[in-house]
């Protein structure tokens, strides 16, 4: 079993989320393949949107090296059994570090595809586990813009069976907050 771990809190210390996916991870065991947000990665831009329209067999070398990441983070996908992306929501939503990311993972062939009655997730039989954690906002609640996010997104690229573990409400809560999560850790299965 492979399992891509992705973390999208911008701190390295104390956070919630990296605390609970390195737990995840070493709860389900496998392969790991590690990709840290912390280091930003490229916004979408004029050039790459080009590139990435461009078919494949026509790209120069500029558009391949343009798209040379974008094709890297959709090998780790590709190439992943399980998906656990930690990720804090930052106000009412996902990080930026992480936008970024469904940006140059989200592309049309290789993640997708168009049909006669709408686009088709071609990365269909993989499990994600979404580790979430808030200040205040409810997970699921109205104003938890994060999670249905992520969920619409992984089903838009072909994964549906996706778990949500959250220490929400964290300033409220308190650490009763973060031991709810890690009890629903140890009932995972891998």
């Amino acid at each position: 079993m492979t399992i891509l771990h992705i973390d999208s809190s911008a701190r390295t210390q104390g956070s919630v989320t990296r605390d609970l996916t390195t737990d995840i991870v070493a709860k389900l065991g496998g392969d790991v393949i590690r990709r840290d947000l912390i280091e930003a990665l490229p916004q979408i831009t004029e050039s790459w949107v080009n590139a990435n329209f461009t078919p494949a067999d026509d790209r120069d070398a500029a558009q391949r090296d343009t798209l040379a990441l974008s094709d890297s983070l959709v090998d780790e996908l590709k190439a992943a059994d399980i998906i656990v992306i930690g990720t804090p929501v930052y106000n009412f939503g996902i990080p930026a570090a992480l936008k970024a990311w469904v940006d140059l993972v989200a592309r049309a062939g290789l993640t997708f595809k168009y049909s006669e009655t709408g686009p088709v997730g071609l990365l269909e039989g993989k499990r994600a586990i979404i580790a979430v954690a808030t200040g205040g906002t409810a997970v699921g609640s109205e104003i938890d813009f994060a999670t249905g996010h992520l969920k619409h997104v992984l089903g838009f690229i072909g994964i549906h069976d996706v778990e949500v573990i959250a220490a929400d409400r964290v300033m409220a809560q308190g650490e009763e907050a973060v031991k709810d999560a890690k009890a629903e850790i140890e009932r995972l299965a891998a």
